[in-house]
């Protein structure tokens, strides 16, 4: 692992003990059963009863342990030791197998040789992969044939707006040749709390590339589809609408800020 990854990883093992405990993630409900994962997903990968499922970057998998719930057969995978140990309190606490797996995405194939129904990514995944091109082939790996991936992320052009400014303002670029190094200040999903590690290291991927490498691995796509919205208020100039999502603020003009996409394999 280089030095840019293993700095995010002692990034992401303070950012489970901190997100599992925010209001962003509700615990409380998630312990009483509240469906976490959005519509979105739900509709876009149709039932998964009895179908087996690796879900890749899951955090401390709550929307892993959401698929269980749904009858999926989860494996799920994440580089954070601390967030692979609460994943797996949160798998004996609600009683819903599912098996955790510690590894960096791209030392996987050491640990985990088996294909899947159906490969599963969200919303925050791409910007911390230092490959893209290797990511896909990794992902197509363990697609099994008549399976597929998906993934529900935000948009390239939504990530180069600053997440700080009250006004939309671009920052970030659209293409990055090598790591962009960000100050941390605190979570996403609890701004005020105290983080040691001070820089997160992240990569830039245009759509096209997410989806040429992915056709390039061995994937068809079937889908790409384009939201208005966002799951969560990533930029303070988003507005909340009453289904729980933002949007940009009327006046201002529409850009997309999630996509949405389904791969298969023939």
């Amino acid at each position: 692992m280089d030095e840019y990854r293993a700095a995010n990883q002692r990034l992401w093992d303070e950012y489970a003990l901190i997100n599992s405990q925010s209001k962003m993630y509700d615990m409380q409900g998630f312990l009483e059963g509240k469906r976490g994962l959005h519509d979105l997903e739900i509709q876009e990968i149709g039932p998964v009863q009895g179908k087996t499922m690796l879900h890749l970057q899951c955090h401390f998998g709550m929307d892993s342990l959401n698929w269980a719930r749904l009858g999926a057969q989860v494996t799920a995978v994440d580089f954070s030791e601390k967030a692979i140990q609460l994943a797996r309190g949160l798998s004996a606490q609600i009683n819903v197998p599912a098996r955790f797996i510690q590894s960096d995405i791209y030392a996987l194939p050491q640990q985990l040789h088996e294909q899947f129904d159906i490969v599963f990514t969200s919303y925050g995944a791409l910007t911390w992969l230092s490959d893209l091109r290797a990511w896909a082939q990794l992902v197509s790996s363990y697609v099994r044939p008549g399976g597929f991936f998906y993934i529900a992320e935000f948009h390239p052009a939504a990530m180069l707006f600053d997440d700080r400014g009250s006004e939309p303002r671009l920052h970030y670029p659209y293409w990055s040749d090598g790591p962009i190094a960000c100050d941390v200040q605190g979570s996403y999903a609890d701004p005020q709390a105290e983080v040691k590690e001070q820089k997160s290291y992240e990569w830039a991927y245009p759509l096209g590339d997410v989806v040429s490498y992915l056709i390039e691995a061995g994937l068809r796509i079937q889908f790409l589809h384009e939201q208005p919205y966002t799951v969560y208020d990533m930029f303070p100039f988003l507005v909340e609408g009453a289904d729980g999502l933002y949007r940009t603020p009327p006046g201002m003009p529409v850009f997309p800020l999630q996509f949405s996409l389904k791969a298969v394999k023939d």
